[in-house]
């Protein structure tokens, strides 16, 4: 399975001069956790996460008003959109981040998150239990209630 095939797309992104609370509502808007900062044409200048317009920014003195870049990560690990996922798994295990951009040429399409991947493993197991549990259903739940009963005394 490819990259592209479990990854949210279009992913939430910002252009570097929109301000902080800009990008706040920008996330509160799409309920995410983080954004892309991207250039017009596409490009990855950095990514920024809530702890960090939390941390770096209002804990850090910044205005409101002030740019998304003076407080994003601008060296980001990112993956390929033709990647297998397993090379995914690997970047995260490797890596520790929790969010990986998805490119394609060297412009962003996509994000995946650590939770994309649960929902990829969460499905493939209900695949195979599903018919597991339906065929559970279909017989006795155990042994019939003369096999336990007491011998008379």
């Amino acid at each position: 399975m490819k990259v592209s095939e479990v990854m949210t797309a279009p992913p939430v992104c910002v252009a570097p001069d929109v301000s902080l609370v800009g990008t706040t509502r920008r996330m509160a808007e799409y309920a995410v956790g983080s954004v892309l900062v991207v250039e017009d044409g596409g490009a990855l200048r950095g990514i920024v996460t809530d702890r960090d317009l939390a941390v770096r920014g209002m804990g850090g003195g910044l205005d409101a008003e002030a740019r998304v870049d003076a407080v994003m990560s601008p060296q980001v690990v990112t993956v390929e959109a033709g990647d297998e996922l397993q090379v995914a798994y690997q970047t995260f295990r490797r890596t520790g981040v929790r969010r990986l951009p998805v490119l394609d040429a060297g412009r962003v399409v996509g994000m995946l998150t650590i939770d994309d991947l649960f929902l990829d493993v969460f499905r493939k197991l209900a695949d195979l239990l599903g018919p597991v549990a339906w065929s559970v259903l279909q017989e006795p739940p155990g042994p019939t209630s003369q096999a336990w009963a007491p011998h008379a005394s």
